[in-house]
């Protein structure tokens, strides 16, 4: 991924880049975070899976001036789609049922210039499509993929965050987490003597698939997960430094863990 701007050079190389907007960020101006801003841009950035959490993750990560963003699922819109998404999706839409990646690549690309999609989910045979990807949101709903997907950004010095949801209905009412674990090249050990990212067991995700309501916990996730990357870009102060977080909606609380060294 490109320098953080903390060198004058480096500042001067990125700002010198094509904007990857289609219009200009007057936001970032006139809040004047401009030249912080700066700090997000270039590089490629790979989300994969967009259900939920991961749709909320590119509302989030196209209004920042990274160079490209990689869509990664092999699913079509279906009408539950239309409510873990941000956003309000047309009827027109849920009845020819896209490829989630279509869609939303004609959404934000109405903002960002630099989306690529792939109509599939990683397998072996395609994950050499994250060869010139610098950081990667891992959205996916399943220990199956997981257990492949995350020893492969491993091997590749990549470094990721992973989001996940665990809801279960506990009378009547919904109890659970939202998690967002942060693995880089620097600091993994945590991933596994934690047993942060499950990436064993069986894939046990019914209730999630469910007509449960959970678009506000994508939501969280997904803006826990990209604040997450924005202070690892030093955009965000960081006075914790840490690389897991549990949020739990009974308590509506946060804890924080696995500290890097500062």
């Amino acid at each position: 991924m490109p320098p953080m701007p903390a060198e004058p050079a480096a500042a001067a190389e990125i700002a010198s880049q094509p904007s990857p907007f289609v219009y200009e960020d007057t936001a970032a101006t006139r809040a004047g975070i401009a030249a912080v801003s700066k700090r997000l841009a270039g590089g490629t950035i790979a989300i994969i899976g967009l259900g939920g959490t991961g749709s909320e993750v590119l509302d989030l990560i196209s209004k920042t001036p990274c160079q490209r963003i990689l869509l990664f699922d092999g699913d079509r819109v279906e009408q539950h789609t239309a409510w873990r998404a941000p956003g309000a999706m047309p009827w027109g839409t849920i009845v020819l049922g896209p490829y989630k990646v279509e869609h939303y690549a004609e959404v934000y690309s109405r903002m960002h210039k630099g989306i690529l999609i792939y109509r599939e989910d990683l397998t072996p045979d395609n994950i050499y499509l994250l060869d010139d990807v610098d950081f990667v949101f891992v959205c996916v709903d399943s220990v199956r993929a997981r257990a492949f997907i995350i020893p492969e950004l491993e091997r590749r010095d990549l470094p990721f965050i992973d989001c996940g949801l665990g809801l279960r209905l506990v009378g009547d009412c919904v109890m659970g987490q939202v998690r967002v674990t942060t693995s880089t090249p620097a600091m993994r050990a945590h991933v596994h003597e934690g047993s942060r990212i499950p990436v064993a067991g069986r894939d046990d995700d019914e209730l999630y698939r469910s007509n449960i309501q959970v678009a506000c916990l994508n939501r969280l996730a997904a803006t826990l997960a990209v604040i997450q990357y924005k202070q690892l870009r030093g955009f965000y102060a960081d006075s914790e430094a840490e690389y897991h977080c549990v949020y739990s909606v009974d308590g509506n609380t946060i804890v924080n863990a696995d500290r890097a060294d500062t």
